[in-house]
């Protein structure tokens, strides 16, 4: 029988504008709370953009995809899911990253983290850049032992070199340095919906020689979104993966608030159709990132980042 301590209130009892806006309105519990033993799936923001290239604003992306959240209800019509029933799921807040020194912000939230693991809790991260995805993987890395699979659906590869001379890790290579500490098994690593301009091909020349199995946008029209979920499903097989979501995967014609927004994306639909193709995968952690506000426009990308949290979930339940 679902724990009604981790229901979210109805819309019938609670107004969905009213009430604490924590993630899709689910209990709040802090670091010292008992409770959190019992959590099987945490989301927890890190509010933190320092390591942007151009727009920075994605520090805001937690808050405004909570807020958003609310409007969220309990069952997933098209698949027929109750996840808050299936699981107990919470908001563990958000992790106090210095918005000035990158080393002080990822290690605190790598702590953090590694308290998540240490509970035995399945960590759902809501960025943020998406340099934050870098400080979830080591803390899994380490909490496992052994490197594991990874489904990217970006409209970027995150695998550039550090930038400004060698020495930057910034929202664009948190992947390849993932690669490079272990983290993630390359051969067991899958990235879709790539597309835009470039500075040259560091990035896709990397990840072929890796393993890397990349899918440019131009790749998965031809082959249409269920053919590249397939796709994603046979390269991480039944072996731990990790699912990262970078909001700038969508269009910008239906997700405009974001740092680096590239044209020629799926639409709303599709890339919630891409998430449900996830579904049965053995999901170790997952994140969404890149929300960023200050360029959103009345609110639709934090609401449709909302909606694929929701989706993220659903495609967690065992």
């Amino acid at each position: 029988m679902a724990d009604p301590f981790f229901q979210p209130p109805s819309g019938t009892d609670l107004p969905r504008y009213a009430g604490v806006p924590s993630f899709m309105r689910l209990p709040y519990l802090a670091a010292e709370d008992p409770k959190r033993e019992q959590v099987d799936i945490g989301v927890f923001g890190l509010p933190w953009d320092g390591a942007t290239s151009n727009r920075p604003g994605a520090r805001h992306g937690p808050r405004a995809l909570r807020d958003a959240s609310t409007m969220l209800r309990e069952m997933n019509r098209a698949t027929g899911q109750l996840p808050f029933q299936a699981q107990r799921i919470a908001d563990l807040g958000d992790v106090a990253m210095s918005p000035v020194d990158q080393d002080e912000a990822l290690e605190n939230a790598q702590a953090f983290v590694a308290g998540v693991l240490g509970q035995g809790i399945t960590p759902f991260m809501v960025g943020g850049d998406h340099l934050c995805t870098l400080t979830v993987l080591r803390e899994l890395r380490a909490a496992r032992g052994e490197a594991f699979g990874l489904v990217l659906l970006d409209s970027h590869t995150d695998l550039y070199p550090p930038y400004f001379g060698g020495k930057t890790l910034t929202h664009g290579n948190p992947f390849r340095q993932a690669i490079e500490e272990g983290c993630i098994d390359p051969k067991r690593c899958v990235m879709a919906g790539m597309r835009g301009t470039s500075y040259n091909t560091s990035d896709f020349d990397y990840g072929h020689e890796k393993g890397v199995r990349i899918m440019p946008i131009e790749e998965c029209m031809e082959r249409g979104w269920p053919q590249v979920m397939q796709i994603c499903r046979d390269v991480v097989g039944d072996a731990p993966t990790y699912v990262s979501f970078d909001i700038d995967f969508i269009d910008p014609a239906y997700a405009p608030g974001t740092g680096t927004p590239e044209v020629g994306g799926p639409t709303s639909f599709e890339a919630i159709s891409c998430v449900r193709g996830l579904r049965g995968l053995d999901v170790i952690g997952a994140d969404l990132v890149e929300v960023s506000p200050p360029f959103d426009n009345g609110g639709i990308t934090a609401w449709l980042g909302a909606s694929i949290m929701f989706e993220l979930i659903c495609a967690m339940q065992p």
